[in-house]
This record gives C-alpha cells, structure tokens and sequence, in this order.
C-alpha cells in the first residue's frame, strides 16, 4: 500500500527541466519533485507527495481531512499550525 501525504507549498523553483518546491509539514521542510504534478502550484497551495514526487494539488479542506485522518490513525493529534 502506498500513501500519498498532503504537505504545504513554501517555495516554487519553476525550472523548465528539474521543477521543485519546497513543502511543510508541522515544521519539516524538505525539496520535492514537480515532474509528475497535475500543475504547477503556488505558496501555500498543498500537494499529495509520495515518495518526493508532488503528484496532485489538493484543496486546504482536503489537506486539512486528511491530515486529521493520518493522526487519528497513528494515534497522533491531528495537524499544528498552518
């Protein structure tokens, strides 16, 4: 099974051959991949990233669901901070 996590946009480095940005989840930033995603998005949008590759944007509401849901599962509190 695979899972697919909805992380916040920070940055967007739009380049035509290696696009990236750069995403947030409570306070853990790391680079992901632009190559596979729907579309190219914008700071503050969310994206369902998997294994470093941003494969769909998704809403706040969306994000925000399934980020209660992951913690619900994992015993966890639910998201922090926006």
């Amino acid at each position: 099974m695979c899972v697919a996590v909805p992380l916040r946009v920070l940055e967007v480095h739009d380049d035509p051959l290696a696009p990236t940005a750069v995403v947030d989840l409570g306070g853990a930033r790391r680079s992901v991949s632009l190559k596979v995603v729907d579309r190219i998005p914008e700071v503050g949008e969310y994206l369902l990233v998997h294994a470093g590759f941003a494969i769909h944007t998704i809403s706040r509401e969306a994000a925000r669901e399934s980020l209660e849901l992951l913690a619900q599962a994992s015993g966890g509190e639910g998201p922090r901070g926006e």
